[in-house]
C-alpha cells in the first residue's frame, strides 16, 4: 500500500497535479508516518508555493534532505537565518552541506543576501567546484563581480570531473546488469530470445522506470528535490504479471531517465534486487517456445525504437533536433534577419554537440543503444545455436561501452566549450565592458545566438552602450524568437521609455501582463508607460507593485526611487535607493540615483561619493562621468572636473551631455571662446536642444555682445523649453543690460 501510495505522489508531482499529490502525500503520512514521507509531503508543498506548510512540517528535523527542504522554505519564505541554521547547524561545525552543489549554491544565495560577500562567493565556488554545469552558480558570480575568466570554471578539469561522475553512474549500471547476465541460467541464456538485446534493453527500460517511480531517490523536474536516502524499494516491490510480455513495447529507457537518473545512478543493489525479482516469474510461466514466438513477434511488429533513431542522429548532421533541444529554438524570421550578419560556420558542430549532451546523459551506460533492430533476431537465433554466444554478446556491449565513452568525452568537451563562450560573455556584460561582450556571444553558432536569452544579452548591452536603436532591435528579436520570455524585458521597457516609443511600449506592458502579471518584469514595464506620460504616482504604484511580488528584484526598486525624486519626496526615493543596494551592491543605477538626490540636494560631497561608487562599478559610463564631473565643479574643483569631462567625451562621442558640462564649466572660468567653440560643435549634433542656445547668450551677455545675446536667447525660446527654463531665459531677457545677474540662474 505505501508503495503504490508513494508512487501516486510522485506520478502526480510529475504531471504537476499538486493539489492531488498533496491530499494523497497527507493520507501517506497519516497512514505510515516517518521523515522520508514528510519530506515528500513538505516536497508537494514546495512545488504547489506553500513554502510555510513545508517550513512547519519540517521544522526539528535532522536528516541531511529533511535540512535541505528546510532552508529552502525558509529563503523563500525570506527568514535567511533559520536556513542558515539548518544548512550549518551551530552544534555541528563539521557537518557536511547537505545535497552538494545545490546546498552550497543555496548558502551562497544566503550570504549574498544578507551582506556577506566572501562567504557568498567561496560557497558559489565550490558548488562550481562539485558540479561544473551548475550554470547558476556561476551566474551569481558574475553578478558579485568576483567570477574570474570562464575557461577558469568550464576547462579540461571540469570535463574531466565530469565525466568522472558521468561514468561512475554508468559504471554502477553496467555493472548490475552484467551481474544479471551471469546470473541467467544456462537454458534461459542460450535457448530462448528473453536474452535478446532488445529485448535486455526494454527489461532495463522497465526496471528503471519502476526503480524511478520511489520517492526517495528522485529529482523534481520543477527545480525542488525530493527525498533523497537509502532505498528501500526491494521490499516493496511486487513483480509485474506475465502480461507484460504483450506484443506492445514499453516505452524506451531514454523517454524518461534523462529526467531522474541523476539521483539515482549509483544504486545498483537495489535495480540488481528488482530485476532478480522481474526475471524470476518469467522463468516460471513461459517456456523457451513460448519466449521465442514472444520476441520474434515483438522485433517483426514494432517500428524502428527511439532510441536506435537517436543513435543514428547522433552520428549525423541533425539541426532541428538541436535547435530545439538548445532552448528556445530558432525563429525563421529572425535566422533570416541575423543570416548576414553573424555567422553560422560552427552551427552543425554546435548542434551536434547539445544532441550528444542532451541523449547521452546519465542511465544510458548499454551498449544496446547503438544495435541496429534488424539484426537483432539474428543475433537471438545465432546465440540459441552457438554456445558461445553470450560471450559475442558481451563483447558487443564492451565495444558499445568504448563508443559509449568516446561520444561522452567529445560531447562534455563541446557543452563546456559553449558554456566557456556563453560565460565569458555573460561576466564581461556584468563587468559593463560592453563591446567585450558583444564580441565573443557573436562567436556563438547562429542556432545559439538566435535564442530568447543571447538576444536579450546582447539587447542588454546596447543598452549599457546608451545605443537604444540597435537594444531595440535586438530585444524585439528576442521577443519574437521567444515571446514568453521575461528575460531582461524590464531593460526593454526602459529603452523604450528613453525612445519615447509610446505605443510601442504600452504594447509590451500589456503583452507581459498576459504572459505573467505575477512576474516584476511586467509591472515594471507598466510603470515605465506611466511614467513615460508623466504620471508620476501612478507608475510609482506599479513598480510598488513589482517589489511586492519579488523584493529581490533590484531594479524595482531603483525605479520606485526615480519615481519619489520625480515626485521631489527625496527622503522615500533614497530609502528605495538604500533597499535596492541592500539586494545588489553592484546595481549602479541605485548608486546613481543617490547621487542625483544628493546633488539636487545641494549636498555635493555626498553627490560626489555616490558618483563615484556608481563610476567604479561601471567605469566606461559617459553618463556617470558627466555627473562626477559636475558634482566636482560644484565643489569648485574645475581642472578635475574638466579632465572627467573630457573622459566623458571620448567615452562616447555620441553625448552630447559632457560637451554642455564641459562649456558650462569653462564659461565659469570665463574661458568664453573655448566655451564657444564647444557649443558650436555641439549645434550640429543637438541643434534643438534649447539649453545649448540658452548658455550662448548667458556667454554673449558676459562679453556685453547684447544683440547676439537676445538673438540666442530666442532662439531658445522657439524651441519651446520646459516651463521653468522658460520663466528664466524670459528673465534673462528682460534684465539683458543689467550686470551679471545671469551668473547662477542659466
Amino acid at each position: 500500500m505505501e508503495t503504490l501510495m508513494v508512487d501516486r505522489v510522485q506520478s502526480s508531482l510529475r504531471l504537476f497535479m499538486n493539489r492531488n499529490a498533496i491530499f494523497l502525500c497527507e493520507r501517506l503520512c497519516a497512514e505510515f508516518p516517518s521523515e522520508l514521507n514528510l519530506q515528500l509531503l513538505a516536497t508537494c508543498y514546495l512545488r504547489n508555493n506553500q513554502a510555510y506548510c513545508a517550513y512547519h512540517i519540517l521544522k526539528g528535523s535532522k536528516m541531511p534532505q529533511s535540512r535541505y527542504l528546510f532552508a529552502m522554505s525558509c529563503f523563500q519564505m525570506n527568514l535567511l537565518r533559520e536556513a542558515e541554521a539548518a544548512l550549518c547547524p551551530a552544534n555541528e561545525p563539521n557537518a557536511e552541506v547537505p545535497n552538494g552543489a545545490a546546498g552550497h549554491y543555496l548558502l551562497g544565495l544566503i550570504y549574498r543576501y544578507t551582506g556577506r560577500r566572501t562567504c557568498a562567493v567561496d560557497h558559489f565556488v565550490q558548488a562550481l567546484g562539485i558540479d561544473p554545469l551548475l550554470w547558476a552558480a556561476y551566474e551569481e558570480l558574475c553578478i558579485l563581480g568576483a567570477a574570474e575568466e570562464a575557461s577558469e570554471y568550464f576547462n579540461d578539469a571540469a570535463a574531466f570531473r565530469v565525466q568522472q561522475q558521468q561514468l561512475s553512474e554508468s559504471s554502477s549500471q553496467n555493472l548490475t546488469i552484467g551481474t544479471e547476465y551471469q546470473s541467467l541460467p544456462s537454458s534461459m541464456a542460450l535457448g530462448s530470445g528473453d536474452t535478446s538485446p532488445r529485448h535486455s534493453k526494454q527489461l532495463h527500460a522497465n526496471n528503471t522506470r519502476e526503480t524511478l517511480s520511489h520517492p526517495h531517490g528522485t529529482v523534481m523536474a520543477a527545480g525542488h528535490p525530493t527525498i533523497s536516502g537509502p532505498s528501500n524499494i526491494s521490499q516493496y516491490y511486487t513483480p509485474p504479471a506475465v502480461a507484460q510480455l504483450s506484443g506492445v513495447a514499453p516505452p524506451p529507457l531514454c523517454r524518461n531517465a534523462h529526467l531522474y537518473l541523476n539521483a539515482i545512478g549509483g544504486d545498483g543493489s537495489t535495480k540488481s534486487n528488482v530485476n532478480a525479482a522481474i526475471q524470476a516469474p518469467r522463468r516460471k510461466f513461459v517456456d523457451e517456445g513460448k519466449l521465442r514466438k514472444v520476441s520474434g513477434r515483438l522485433f517483426s511488429d514494432s517500428g524502428p525504437r527511439r532510441s536506435t533513431r537517436l543513435s543514428g542522429e547522433a552520428a549525423a548532421n541533425t539541426n532541428s533536433n538541436a535547435s530545439q533541444l538548445g532552448g528556445n529554438g530558432t525563429n525563421h524570421s529572425s535566422a533570416k534577419y541575423l543570416g548576414g550578419l553573424y555567422s553560422s560556420s560552427s552551427s552543425s558542430k554546435t548542434n551536434s554537440t547539445v544532441l550528444r549532451s542532451v541523449t547521452l546523459r546519465r542511465g544510458q551506460p548499454w551498449a544496446n543503444e547503438n544495435f541496429d533492430e534488424d539484426n537483432t533476431v539474428t543475433t537471438s537465433s545465432s546465440m540459441s545455436a552457438l554456445p558461445d554466444g553470450k560471450c559475442l554478446e558481451q563483447d558487443k556491449m564492451g565495444c558499445g561501452i568504448l563508443a559509449h565513452d568516446s561520444r561522452l568525452t567529445s560531447g562534455i568537451r563541446e557543452f563546456l566549450g559553449l558554456l566557456r563562450t556563453l560565460g565569458e560573455g555573460y561576466r564581461l556584460s556584468c563587468l559593463y565592458r560592453s563591446q567585450e561582450a558583444l564580441e565573443v556571444y557573436l562567436r556563438l553558432s547562429q542556432h545559439q545566438f538566435n535564442t530568447g536569452w543571447v538576444l536579450s544579452q546582447v539587447g542588454k548591452a546596447h543598452f549599457e552602450l546608451v545605443d537604444y536603436f540597435e537594444a531595440d532591435r535586438f530585444f524585439d528579436l528576442a521577443r519574437r524568437v521567444s515571446p514568453y520570455t521575461l528575460e531582461g524585458m524590464d531593460i526593454y521597457s526602459t529603452v523604450l521609455y528613453h525612445l519615447k516609443e509610446e505605443m510601442k511600449l504600452s504594447y509590451l506592458a500589456q503583452e507581459l501582463i498576459s504572459v505573467d502579471r505575477l512576474s516584476p518584469q511586467a509591472w515594471c514595464a507598466m510603470g515605465n508607460c506611466y511614467g513615460r506620460q508623466n504620471d508620476h504616482e501612478t507608475a510609482l504604484k506599479n513598480f510598488q507593485r513589482a517589489v511586492h511580488l519579488d523584493p529581490r528584484f533590484a531594479y524595482a526598486h531603483t525605479l520606485c526611487g526615480h519615481e519619489y525624486v520625480a515626485l521631489e519626496d527625496f527622503e522615500n526615493g533614497i530609502k528605495c535607493y538604500q533597499s535596492s543596494l541592500q539586494v545588489d551592491e553592484r546595481h549602479y543605477n541605485a548608486w546613481y540615483g543617490l547621487g542625483i538626490v544628493y546633488l539636487r540636494q545641494e549636498k555635493f560631497e555626498f553627490a560626489e561619493h555616490h558618483f563615484r561608487k556608481a563610476f567604479h562599478i561601471n567605469p566606461r559610463s559617459s553618463v556617470l562621468m558627466c555627473y562626477l564631473g559636475m558634482a566636482l565643479h560644484s565643489l569648485k574643483r574645475d581642472e578635475d572636473a574638466l579632465e572627467v569631462m573630457e573622459k566623458a567625451i571620448s567615452a562616447d562621442k555620441k553625448n552630447p551631455l559632457p560637451v554642455y558640462q564641459k562649456a558650462n564649466i569653462l564659461s565659469s572660468l570665463e574661458r568664453f571662446d573655448e566655451a564657444l567653440k564647444e557649443l558650436e560643435q555641439l549645434k550640429e549634433c543637438a541643434p534643438r536642444e534649447s539649453s545649448v542656445y540658452a548658455l550662448m547668450g548667458k556667454i554673449y551677455k558676459r562679453l556685453n555682445m547684447h544683440e547676439k545675446a537676445m538673438f540666442y536667447f530666442g532662439l531658445a525660446l522657439d524651441l519651446k523649453p520646459p516651463a521653468a527654463d522658460v520663466a528664466t531665459i524670459k528673465s534673462a531677457m528682460e534684465k539683458l543690460y543689467l550686470p551679471d545677474e545671469l551668473e547662477d540662474t542659466l
